[in-house]
C-alpha cells in the first residue's frame, strides 16, 4: 500500500506523519494542510474511467477506494442564461459532503482506529455515518440543538451514535474536539482533516470535465466551515498548474446575513476574523458557523481570485427555495444561498456555476413560508410561474 503523504500546518509550518492520528497542528492547534501536489489527467484520457469521483485517481490522495458508494459526477443544468447549478445533493446521502466523507472514511479504514467521531450541523454528519456504516466503523457524531429532525434520523439510520450538545456548531465542535484527543480516536473532521478537502476538489474536476475543459468566469460557493471553496481553490491551482485551464475563475463567498463573520472581515479588509461575530437564527443552518477555522485561507483564496463575499438574507433564502422549487429543484435552505445571491443578476454578464449542496428533504421548508394551498399553478397556489426578483 502506498506511503500516505505527511500534513502540515500552514500557519506555522509543523508537520504530521502521514498515518498519524492527529488532527490538528500539535504546536498551534489549527487545521492541517495535505503535502500532495499532483498532476491532473487529461481531458481526453477520462474517457470510458469509472463513473465516480474516482476517476480523477491523479489528483486524490488514496487509491483503490473500498467504500465507495458511486459517490460524484452530478448533473449540471441551466438556471438561467450564463449560471448554471450543479445538483450535489444528488449524492448517495444527499448533500455533497459526500465528496469528502468518502476519503474520511478511506483514511479511516488505513489507520485502523478503535473509534471515529464528527462533529457537524447535519450534512457532514449523515455523511461521515453513511461511509463508516459502509467501512463497518463505529462512529460518533457530535450535532448542535436544533439540528434538522430528518438529519439525525439519518445519522441514526446508518448506525451512528448521536450526541446533541447544547449551543450553538461552535458548542459541538469544541464536544467533539476535547473527546477527539483520546487514544485510539480517529476525528473525522471536515475541518480541519486536509483529506476532506482533496475529496471537495472534485467539484471542480467535475465541472473542468463537463464543460470540455474550462470553467465559467465565476464560481459561487456557500461558505460556512469553507470546506467546499477550499476544496474548490485547489482544483483550479491543480488544473491551472498542469496548464489545462489558461485562466482562473473568481471565487465568490455566500454567506447568511445572520451568520457573516467571513464577510464582515472582508468588509474591513482584514486578513482573519474580526471580533465576535453577531449571531442571529437562520434558516441556513449549514454555513452558520461563527469562528471557522480556516478563516484565514478562505479569506486568502478568495481575495486571490479576485472574487468577493456576498450575503443572503433570510427572505433571499426563502424566495430562492420557492424559485428552484418552482424549476423542479426542492434543495434545502441552505443549498439555495448561492442561488439567491446571484439570482437578481449581480455578476451580470459573467458565466456562473451555482451548487446545489442539499436536498430539500433534510430540512424542508426554510422558516417563515407561507403556503396558501395546493391547488393552482404556481407553486403556492397563488398563480403562474417562479418569482424572478429577490427582495433587498
Amino acid at each position: 500500500m502506498t506511503a500516505l503523504p505527511d500534513c502540515f500546518c500552514p500557519a506555522d509550518g509543523t508537520r504530521v506523519p502521514g498515518g498519524s492520528l492527529d488532527w490538528c497542528c500539535p504546536v498551534c492547534r489549527g487545521p492541517l494542510d495535505l503535502d500532495f501536489a499532483p498532476t491532473p489527467a487529461s481531458l481526453k484520457s477520462l474517457t470510458g474511467r469509472v463513473n465516480s469521483l474516482w476517476r480523477y485517481a491523479e489528483c486524490l490522495p488514496l487509491s483503490a477506494p473500498t467504500v465507495s458508494l458511486g459517490e460524484g459526477r452530478t448533473p449540471l443544468v441551466t438556471l438561467r442564461e450564463g449560471v448554471s447549478a450543479k445538483l450535489d445533493f444528488l449524492m448517495p446521502t444527499l448533500s455533497f459532503k459526500d465528496r469528502g466523507a468518502v476519503l474520511l472514511a478511506e483514511l479511516a479504514l488505513r489507520l485502523r482506529p478503535q473509534r471515529v467521531l464528527a462533529d457537524s450541523s447535519g450534512n457532514a454528519g449523515t455523511a461521515i455515518a453513511a461511509y463508516c456504516a459502509r467501512a463497518a466503523l463505529p462512529c460518533t457524531v457530535y450535532v448542535p440543538e436544533g439540528t434538522s429532525p430528518k438529519k439525525l434520523e439519518q445519522m441514526e439510520a446508518h448506525g451512528a451514535r448521536v450526541r446533541l450538545v447544547d449551543g450553538d456548531r461552535e458548542a459541538a465542535a469544541l464536544a467533539a474536539r476535547e473527546a477527539a484527543d483520546e487514544p485510539g480516536t480517529f476525528y473525522a473532521s471536515h475541518v480541519h482533516n486536509p483529506y476532506f478537502l482533496h475529496g471537495t476538489k472534485t467539484y471542480v474536476h467535475e465541472l473542468w470535465e463537463d464543460l470540455g475543459g474550462r470553467l465559467p468566469d465565476v464560481l459561487v460557493v456557500p461558505v460556512g466551515n469553507g470546506t467546499l471553496l477550499l476544496g474548490a481553490a485547489l482544483a483550479v491551482a491543480e488544473l491551472h498548474g498542469a496548464g489545462l485551464i489558461d485562466r482562473r475563475p473568481a471565487l465568490y463567498a455566500v454567506q447568511a446575513a445572520a451568520v457573516a463573520p467571513l464577510a464582515h472581515a472582508w468588509e474591513e479588509g482584514a486578513d482573519d476574523l474580526v471580533g465576535a461575530t453577531p449571531t442571529a437564527p437562520t434558516s441556513a443552518e449549514g454555513i452558520a458557523v461563527p469562528r471557522p477555522p480556516r478563516a484565514r485561507q478562505i479569506l486568502r483564496a478568495v481575495r486571490d481570485s479576485g472574487g468577493a463575499f456576498l450575503t443572503v438574507t433570510e427572505d433571499q433564502i426563502r424566495h430562492a427555495q420557492r424559485d428552484l422549487a418552482s424549476q423542479g429543484l426542492y434543495v434545502e435552505s441552505t443549498g439555495v444561498a448561492c442561488w439567491a445571491a446571484v439570482r437578481d443578476g449581480v455578476l451580470g454578464t459573467r458565466t456562473a456555476v451555482v451548487p446545489l449542496c442539499g436536498a430539500g428533504a433534510k430540512t424542508g421548508l426554510a422558516r417563515g413560508w407561507a403556503s396558501s394551498g395546493i391547488e393552482g399553478s404556481g407553486i403556492d397556489g397563488s398563480g403562474p410561474g417562479p418569482l424572478t426578483t429577490a427582495p433587498s
